[in-house]
């Protein structure tokens, strides 16, 4: 199977579920990619891990402002109202319930919404969760940004997830290469599927 979508295009495909208003955190990785392809004229505020709200997409080159970075140390720029503010404020509002959507890469995601995304269990795997949990908890949407399938094949889409929990039962949809699904009580529903993507039921 090949991938029948970029990530840019899936990026593109996450922003245009993201509502008007919403509060919005992108994680590290893939997710930040979203902040480029946020609809013109919508009012869409994304916050910080690090202490910012009103993060704009990526900067132009030669216009980087080293003291504007994401949590993942990649250069951002500030919207006009961008606010700025400590650490401890930021997961205070991740934890307390004040982020509508959060957007996060996973390693696994399980059929009832259980999240892995911090470890495999390697040895070189850095031992630390991060603000993934507080995240993954305290955003009302969960949206997950990853591949359908590893470098050696298999699903990220399980029954039960294998690697450390990140959060349970937390992630709303699942944004792949090859389809959107969404987590419902009975499992993943295919929401839409992409290029040469088989539709839900048809033959192989």
């Amino acid at each position: 199977m090949t991938t029948t979508i970029t990530r840019q295009d899936l990026a593109a495909r996450i922003a245009a579920d993201i509502p008007e208003g919403s509060y919005v955190n992108l994680g590290i990785g893939a997710p930040t990619l979203v902040a480029n392809y946020l609809p013109e004229g919508l009012e869409i505020i994304l916050h910080t891990e690090n202490g910012m709200l009103g993060m704009g997409p990526a900067p132009e080159a030669g216009r980087v402002d080293p003291d504007l970075i994401n949590a993942g140390k990649q250069a951002v720029t500030a919207l006009p109202g961008a606010a700025y503010f400590q650490h401890a404020d930021s997961f205070a509002m991740m934890r307390g319930g004040h982020l509508d959507v959060c957007v996060l890469g996973a390693f696994q995601v399980a059929q009832n919404g259980d999240l892995a995304n911090w470890s495999t269990g390697a040895p070189e795997a850095i031992p630390a969760i991060g603000g993934a949990m507080d995240l993954a908890i305290g955003a009302k949407s969960v949206y997950v940004m990853t591949d359908l399938l590893t470098k050696t094949g298999e699903s990220k889409l399980v029954a039960a997830c294998s690697y450390p929990l990140t959060g349970v039962g937390c992630v709303t949809r699942v944004y792949t290469d090859h389809a959107v699904f969404d987590v419902t009580p009975d499992g993943f529903a295919v929401r839409e599927t992409f290029g040469g993507t088989p539709s839900p039921g048809s033959k192989r």
